[in-house]
């Protein structure tokens, strides 16, 4: 994500500005509510709360993160000067690109990109990203916010129980968790809101980034279920292959084994999302 100058939003006649006095953030917050407790209350997202995460669940997940942030980020430079984005435009404090790259290369080695595979939904998500991108950046604001200030508010506590359950004896492969950049998590998100109520949207405009933000969440909740399928048909075919395969017939590593089983578990999800 580039490195740009922070923009002030243009004045729009007041005939275009919204009369309700409810904050953004907090309208979105209250339009969100219940998804993000389905969200909290995914397989995926209970394992962290359990402090059960297992090393293969947060390398499928690093994967899916990095192409939703690839595309978040490649759009967000795209519009920075855009007058809905340039106020939440934050790349320095808050980019997560590199940073997932850094962890990606950790876990896979230096060939990591070709080994980034994900599910259905993540490829729907990163469309969806793309494409009010270039049509509608000004819902933008519904993902950066959802997906920036979630990471912000349990960055930390999710690096020190993904450090625990993995095992880990430094933070290598936990950049994805911190932000270097943000001294106080609390001011800039406070920082970060008040930016985000100052953007001049229109009454239609809002309802939109209302409707995306609930959008956003949806999408994670698909990701984080495609995941688990994914994980959970990988495991069982990993399985079925040792039971009645000789070593001739399929090598005995357990990474074998559950690349074997990931294949087959994509192109089974892959199939079935796809024909929806």
């Amino acid at each position: 994500m580039k490195t740009m100058a922070k923009t002030l939003t243009p004045t729009v006649p007041p005939t275009h500005r919204h009369t309700n006095t409810v904050d953004l953030s907090e309208q979105i917050k209250a339009a969100t509510k219940d998804n993000h407790v389905r969200a909290e209350n995914t397989q995926l997202m209970l394992s962290y709360q359990k402090g059960e995460i297992t090393l293969v669940q947060y390398k499928v997940l690093l994967c899916s993160l990095y192409e939703i942030y690839r595309a978040l980020e490649d759009e967000m430079d795209r519009n920075a000067s855009h007058p809905a984005v340039a106020p939440i435009y934050f790349p320095q404090e808050l980019s997560r690109v590199e940073s997932l790259e850094s962890d990606l290369e950790h876990f896979f080695g230096s060939e990591w990109r070709k080994r980034v595979i994900v599910p259905a939904a993540t490829q729907r998500y990163g469309q969806r990203l793309r494409q009010i991108g270039r049509e509608n950046p000004e819902l933008l604001v519904a993902h950066a916010y959802t997906r920036y200030l979630g990471d912000l508010s349990g960055g930390q506590v999710l690096g020190k129980i993904t450090q625990k359950s993995l095992g880990l004896s430094s933070k290598e492969g936990l950049s994805f968790f911190y932000f270097p950049s943000v001294s106080s998590p609390n001011r800039f998100k406070q920082l970060y809101r008040s930016r985000m109520n100052s953007i001049e949207l229109t009454e239609k405009e809002k309802a939109a980034v209302l409707e995306e933000a609930v959008q956003a969440f949806e999408l994670n909740i698909q990701v984080f279920d495609d995941l688990q399928k994914m994980l959970s048909v990988a495991t069982e075919t990993a399985d079925q292959h040792k039971d009645r395969s000789p070593a001739a017939v399929l090598p005995s590593s357990p990474i074998v084994q559950f690349t074997v089983g990931l294949c087959v578990a994509l192109a089974t999800i892959g199939v079935g999302m796809y024909a929806l």
